[in-house]
Formats: structure tokens, sequence, C-alpha cells
């Protein structure tokens, strides 16, 4: 979740910074005022696409930065993490993104430099934001599948046919190769050597062409660095009134004067440590100061192996690993893939009766797990789609039903699906296997009385798809709190921070209160951030904040202020009224007695 949020020169605004904690935080103001703005800033932090136009009008750049907690529980988002040697620190990172009016940009988490497509990965993994125009994980039919198995708790079943899948997909095209003509098997078979060959020529070891890319910056740097060590060397012990000098003297001074007055004996031995740290550190830079020798060999010698693994990851390591995977491994990856391949060539003939055993019984086994687990998603969609459509019901929808459609995948006449040739693995006994499972899941809805089931995608309301991932938000948190969905998961790890954007469009009374209270269930869980107009829906917050618009010196900025409950008190009054007179004030205090939530303290 973010505790820290940080934006400069973004659209608006200049400079606004907040802290925040975990349950549910709400943003109101004047239409206008900039809420949009903020929306944006968190969608420009999670990775979207963003072009000069977003630096505020005068600025030559804009930035976002926020620092992030990352609790113990979100192993998909540590994973990301420890697969590129990015460490949180007491289990918050710090993630910067900038955009200078160049139209270059730079992104960084905890200091590594990453790419765009990198940061949308991972904020992915912590966050959702919902709003008009933020729902492409909602409308994703192939989300809809996580969704499902995540409600039926069977992730870990869908992993086990996914490798069952892949193992029965590797031996058929195996199988096929050594079908395949003895020509096209002697051409095979000498292009895998000739790259295993060359391949173990390398000696390749996981993670060297980062170390070597450090070295390489390193020994191009010599100069600057020697020059930067020695200046420091100057300052630490070399120079007439070094450190080291100016501790030696001041301890032999303290010492002389803690004989005389028994009362600086505690500065004394802060002064002595002090001083022995100095020489401590004088010491082991001396030795690497000493120990600094340019070598131009050296630096040749790294450019080419770094050549070599250039051309190696461009032949053999191209999405061969998975994903995070370092170059070395994509290429060893891919060693092992063809050593496996070649094997199989090499003893063609006698490997084909076996091979044909082991996918007969592979092809029994998934055949088995299809159908168990399309026995378990066909129940639980049921369930699911109640549970959904009693809560839209709740939330303003009272004509609504949905559905979650298990679908049998299906193949076309010439043996295509959905106008593709079908894997080998795919085309197992009658069914119609893909890597998940021998069906497809979409969800469905009909929001009126007497219109059919149809896709998410042809809801036109912004706010009715909010609701409609509310209500999947509070199922899912209701079912297993810790445990929801994330946006783009294929199983583990859940989204840790949501952000709700245009959820009351349409709504209001009853369903306004409705609607609060459902966000305020799931931020009794999980990090919510709400954009808001209604008073009914702002009172559940624990953490009030108010966007407002002002001019100064000729220039409009977007400003925003966390609410004491004196200010808060005062806001709900004019949500409610337009004004902060005494029946409105008089309104806003019944609505915070029966609904309101004590705000917390900002920083």
């Amino acid at each position: 979740m973010i505790d820290e949020l940080d934006i400069r020169n973004y659209a608006l605004i200049e400079k606004i910074s907040l802290l925040f904690g975990g349950g549910f935080n709400v943003l109101t103001g004047e239409t206008g005022a900039g809420k949009s703005i903020i929306v944006g800033s968190l969608s420009f932090l999670l990775g979207s696409k963003a072009d000069a136009d977003v630096i505020r009008t005068g600025a030559e750049e804009a930035n976002v930065s926020a620092v992030i907690s990352i609790q113990d529980d979100s192993r998909d988002a540590l994973a990301w993490l420890s697969e590129r040697e990015i460490a949180p620190e007491d289990g918050t990172i710090v993630v910067r993104r900038s955009l200078k009016s160049s139209g270059r940009g730079s992104i960084y988490i905890q200091n590594i430099p990453v790419t765009r497509g990198d940061l949308e990965e991972f904020m992915g993994l912590l966050f959702d934001i919902h709003g008009q125009h933020n729902h492409e994980s909602l409308l994703r039919k192939e989300s809809h599948r996580r969704y499902l198995d995540r409600f039926a708790g069977l992730e870990d079943e869908t992993a086990a046919f996914n490798r069952v899948f892949t193992e029965l997909a590797d031996k058929k095209k195996t199988l096929e190769l050594s079908l395949s003509s003895e020509r096209d098997r002697e051409n095979r078979l000498e292009l895998l050597s000739y790259a295993v060959r060359e391949i173990d020529a390398a000696s390749l070891r996981a993670g060297e062409s980062r170390e070597l890319e450090a070295e390489s910056r390193r020994l191009a740097d010599f100069e600057k660095l020697a020059s930067q060590a020695q200046h420091a060397a100057d300052a630490l012990f070399d120079g007439e009134f070094s450190v080291l000098s100016l501790a030696r003297r001041a301890k032999t001074g303290l010492d002389a004067a803690a004989a005389i007055d028994g009362g600086l004996a505690v500065l004394q031995k802060r002064l002595e440590d002090l001083y022995y740290e100095a020489e401590d550190v004088s010491a082991e830079f001396r030795s690497y100061r000493d120990g600094l020798a340019f070598d131009p060999g050296r630096l040749e010698e790294v450019e080419e192996r770094l050549a070599l693994l250039f051309r190696l990851k461009k032949k053999y390591g191209e999405g061969a690993a998975g994903e995070g995977g370092s170059a070395e491994e994509a290429i060893l990856a891919y060693r092992v893939r063809a050593g496996a391949e070649i094997e199989a060539l090499s003893g063609a003939g006698e490997n084909r009766d076996r091979l044909r055993a082991e996918i007969s019984a592979l092809e029994k086994d998934l055949i088995r797990r299809a159908a168990s687990l399309g026995a378990k998603r066909r129940a639980a969609s049921g369930n699911l789609g109640k549970r959904i459509t009693e809560i839209l019901v709740r939330l303003g929808m009272p004509r609504a039903r949905f559905e979650a459609a298990v679908i049998p995948r299906a193949r076309a006449p010439d043996g295509t699906r959905d106008g593709e040739k079908a894997s080998p693995a795919e085309k197992t006994g009658s069914l119609l296997c893909g890597p998940w499972g021998a069906e497809d899941v979409e969800f469905l809805i009909s929001a009126n009385t007497g219109e059919p089931l149809r896709d998410l995608a042809r809801i036109a309301s912004g706010g009715e798809l909010s609701r409609v991932m509310l209500a999947i938000k509070t199922v899912f948190s209701e079912s297993d709190s810790a445990q929801a969905p994330g946006a783009v998961q294929a199983g583990g790890g859940a989204a840790e921070t949501l952000v709700f954007d245009e959820i009351d469009t349409g709504i209001g009374g009853e369903v306004a209160l409705e609607v609060g209270e459902y966000l305020a269930r799931i931020g009794a869980r999980k990090q919510i951030f709400c954009v808001t107009h209604l008073a009914s829906i702002a009172v559940r917050a624990g953490n009030h904040i108010k966007v407002e618009k002002k001019t100064s010196g000729g220039r409009t900025s977007t400003v925003v202020s966390v609410l004491d409950a004196g200010e808060r008190r005062r806001e709900i009054a004019r949500m409610l009224a337009g004004d902060s007179g005494k029946a409105a004030l008089a309104h806003a205090d019944d609505l915070i007695l029966r609904y309101g939530k004590a705000p917390r303290v900002n920083g």
C-alpha cells in the first residue's frame, strides 16, 4: 500500500506531499478541482502511457514518487523484486517516475532503473484502478478464469493442470519431430549440436552479464573514480587537516582535559569511539585506494565477453526463460531443451514407442484433470454469480443479473479454434484443452429486466463498471481476506490497494449508503482510494482528503489537504447542501454520528 505520495509539476499540481495509512481514503472537492488529476498521477506512477502534455505549464519535468509498503503475503510482488535483485528496506520500496518536456523519462524502483513495461507489470501486482477509463482488468476475458479459480480455490489445481499440459505439448512436439524426414532430422540435429557446443564453450554463469556491465562502467570511468578516491583520501587521512588528523588532535586534548575533569569521561569515550572508527575507515579506504589500478586489457576482455553474451542472447536467449530471468539463465534454458531434443532425435527409433506411451498416459491424466476442473468451476460459478448479483442489487442495480459462464472450448469443423490451428496439446481425446483447462470463463451481465446477458464491455457506464468491480472485490475480500485476486496474475498474490473513480455515478440515497458500506468493508482489509461527490460515501472513510483549485500570482494550482474532524464536518456539509450553514452542518453531524469514522491524524 502507499505510505507516502509526492507529486510535482503534474498537470495543475505544482507540489503535493501526502502521508497515508491503510483502510478507506476518500478524495472530495468541487467539480473541476482536480480529483481526477490525483488519480491520473497514480496511473502515471503505475506505468500508464503519458506524453509531455501532463507536465505543468512552465515546468520542464513532471515527477511522481511513492513510498510503498509490501506485505509478507504479497508473494508475486516479492518474487518479482527478488528475480531482479531489488530488495525492500524495512518492508518498503520507493518508486519514482519522471517525464521531461522533451518526451524522455526515467523510472526507478529502489534506485534501480526499470522500463515502463516493468513498472506496469510490477505495480499491477499491488494496485488496481477502477474508473471510467481504467477497467482493463475487468474487461479482459482472460482474467475472468483467474477470478473464478481464485473464488473456488482452484489455483494450485489449475497450476498442476498447466504443468501436465506443457509437458504433453513438449512430448507431442518431440514425437512430431522424430517422425519427420531423416533429412530434416539430421539438419535439426546439426543445428542443435552446434548451439550446444557454442553455449558450452562460453561457460556461462547466471548473472554474469549484470556483473560485467557494472565492471565495464567502473573501468570506463576509472579516471574519475581514481580522482574522487584521492579527494576522499585527502579529506580522510592524507591532508594536513584531514578527518583523522583532526580527530587525533581532538582526542589528545580531550584525554588531557578528562584527566583533570572526570565529568568529561562520557565525551572522552564518545570521541575515542569516533577516532577509532575514523582510523578503521581510513585503513580500509587506504587499502582500497592503493589497490586501484587501471587495466585497459581487462576492459577489453570485459567488452569482448559482453559482446559474446549479447550474441548468444540474440541467438538463443530471447524468450527462452521465465519472466524476470537473466540472459544467461535464458540461454542455459535453451541449452537444456536443445540437449533433450538432441537425445530424442538421436535415438528417434527407440524413443518413439516410449514417447507414445508417455503421451497416452499424459493425455489420460490431462482429461481426468480437465474434467475435475470443469466440474468444480461449474459448481462455483453459480454461487459466484448469485453472490455478485445480490451485491449489485444493493449497490443500485436492482435489475442486474450477473453470471460467470463456464463455456467449453469449441473446435470448428476444420479443426481450428477461433480461426487458428489448435496446438498439439489441445488435441486431447474428445476435449479441446487449453493451457488452463477445457473451458473458458466469461463474466456476463444483464443490467435491466428483459435484456439478455452480455459481456461486460457492453456496459457503457463507468459507474456501473466500478460497482461490478466493487461487488467482485467485496465477494473476494469476504471469502478470503488475504487472497483477493490481482488484476493480472494467473495465481498467487493480490492487489493491496484499490482505487475507485466515479463509482458514485448515477446513484444516491440508500444505494450510496450501501456503496459506502461495501467500500468500508473492503477497506478493513485493504487500502482504498475513492473519488466521490457523495457525502454518504465520504463519511465512511477513515482518511478524508480535500482537493481544491487555488489561484496565486496569476497561476492556477490544484492543492490537497487532509481534513481534521472540524474541517471534515464542514466538507460533508458542503457536499450535502453546497454550503456550511447551520442546517447543512446539522445534517452533516447526523450523518457523521450514524455512519462516520473518526479521521486519522496525517503524519
